[in-house]
């Protein structure tokens, strides 16, 4: 390079980092250097450095976007075996992929026995949105009701609610395994209720809709809860054989295997 292109380089990476741009910044060099030997003007390489900075943008964006959603572990549509579950309704998931239902304010009941599937599929959905940048939180429903009941104790339920309100997407995990108190129930449907129309939720659960009762207490408020949720709503029903038992019995029955032993079981 001459002086006077060292001495630009040099300047143009100051200004870069000034202006916090460091994808820009950290390719500038090898960018001027491919432009140069491809006799491209400066409008292209300004363009390329444009291009590699709002695609690093993004990402970081998504990744960020993914931490603050709280998975407790990243499941993709890859890894579901949809085939080991034929019961659910695999062109409307992967319709829901594409996450219309989000832009319209749409909801998804996932209703099904222990180990279907339901979690990964509601995680799934959830990633894919992080990625098309919207604004996800996932929530196993007995932890946010626990949380709700003390950010109320503690004077903080508004600003709680105010963090879900700004959500496009609001997974609630598991309703049916612990009843909530009334207060929990309460709380839970104020979530719901100002969710409705405004931010897509899904729901996984293990319980039917007339068993909800068992949860959420009163039969008026289970009505109030399951109108709003249902009100332009999907539901995908996974039923079958639990894939933690089916995974147990296939390590069982592999060559070397043994049954595991009861207390009734002899040496």
């Amino acid at each position: 390079m001459k002086k006077t292109e060292t001495k630009s380089l040099v300047l143009l990476r100051h200004h870069l980092k000034a202006l916090k741009l460091p994808t820009m910044h950290e390719a500038c060099e090898k960018i001027a250097q491919r432009c140069a030997a491809d006799n491209a003007d400066h409008l292209a390489f300004l363009l390329q450095l444009c291009e590699l900075e709002l695609i690093d943008r993004e990402r970081r964006a998504a990744n960020r976007r993914l931490k603050a959603a709280k998975f407790p572990t990243i499941k993709t549509l890859e890894s579901f075996d949809f085939k080991a579950q034929p019961s659910v309704n695999k062109p409307l998931v992967l319709e829901l992929m594409r996450c219309g239902y989000i832009d319209q304010r749409e909801n998804l009941l996932l209703v099904g026995s222990t180990g279907t599937g339901k979690t990964h599929i509601a995680t799934a959905l959830g990633v894919e949105a992080c990625a098309r940048g919207k604004r996800v939180r996932f929530h196993k429903v007995i932890e946010l009701v626990t949380q709700l009941i003390e950010a109320r104790e503690q004077r903080q339920l508004a600003r709680l609610k105010t963090q879900l309100s700004k959500l496009d997407l609001l997974i609630l995990d598991e309703l049916g395994y612990v009843p909530a108190s009334k207060v929990g129930a309460e709380l839970l449907f104020d979530v719901i209720s100002t969710a409705y129309e405004r931010t897509s939720v899904i729901v996984t659960t293990n319980l039917p809709f007339e068993n909800w009762t068992e949860v959420l207490g009163s039969e008026r408020l289970t009505g109030a809860t399951l109108d709003r949720l249902t009100h332009r709503c999907h539901i995908i029903e996974c039923n079958g054989e639990s894939y933690r038992l089916k995974d147990a019995k296939r390590r069982r029955r592999r060559p070397g295997g043994r049954e595991p032993r009861t207390g009734t079981d002899r040496p």
